[in-house]
């Protein structure tokens, strides 16, 4: 990293102290974290060498890793196919980029005149990325230890959402290949209650299997109501399997 990062540095040095009380972590190297916040388009315009692409590059397989980690660690039971798509839901452009709302990221980007001018600040795919790329220079700056510390700080909060989001979402699948393997019979579904005006109706289903109803599902829609009722099932089932 040359001499223009070390200008960039010394001039933006307040707001980048700014940005690491928000990402709690001090960086030794500050280059670092400056080069993370450059976007394309404003190396471009300043005739710079450097932007954050290499270091988003970085940070989105370091993402993968800390997060498959503390997810391998944490859902002892989950499948390899359910943690890779909880995984992600967690690395995807719009959770990143919430991430980076949360730390009001946007605010501290170095953005071409361009970019600027076209809410590049608030753009999903731009705060993603850049958010990767800060991911990627405090691992180059702290080692994984520190990735994994930001990450469960970060991310926890939102993984057991995500993971009854998910679950819930796969429900009728997953019920269907537990029933098919043991008994090698499929579920059916069945409405038990349908509530509330036309534009607000409240379905209630109930998902049955050889006469015998193993759970319940409302949700405004039918679909959504049969896989409520799919994972209240699927929690019965494990429950009694211990």
């Amino acid at each position: 990293m040359g001499t223009d990062i070390d200008s960039l540095v010394r001039i933006n040095k307040e707001e980048l102290s700014k940005l690491e009380k928000l990402l709690g972590y001090r960086f030794t190297d500050l280059r670092l974290l400056q080069t993370a916040v450059i976007h394309s388009s404003y190396s471009f315009e300043r005739g710079l060498c450097v932007n954050n692409e290499r270091l988003e590059f970085l940070g989105d397989a370091v993402l993968d890793l800390a997060v498959g980690h503390i997810l391998f660690n944490r859902y002892g039971k989950l499948h390899e196919g359910e943690l890779s798509k909880l995984r992600a839901s967690l690395v995807n452009e719009q959770h990143l980029a919430k991430m980076a709302r949360t730390i009001d990221l946007g605010k501290f980007l170095a953005l071409g005149k361009g970019e600027d001018s076209s809410q590049g600040r608030s753009k999903s795919s731009i705060l993603s990325c850049a958010y990767e790329a800060v991911i990627g220079a405090i691992f180059e700056d702290g080692g994984y230890s520190s990735i994994a510390e930001l990450v469960a700080c970060f991310f926890l909060p939102d993984i057991e959402g995500k993971k009854e989001e998910l679950l819930i979402a796969d429900a009728k699948s997953r019920l269907q290949e537990v029933l098919q393997e043991k008994h090698n019979e499929a579920p059916t579904y069945r409405i038990e209650a349908e509530e509330g005006p036309s534009h607000q109706k409240l379905f209630t289903v109930a998902v049955c299997f050889q006469e015998h109803i193993l759970g319940t599902g409302q949700a405004g829609s039918k679909k959504e109501a049969e896989q409520k009722a799919a994972a209240a099932a699927l929690a019965k089932i494990i429950a009694e399997n211990g």
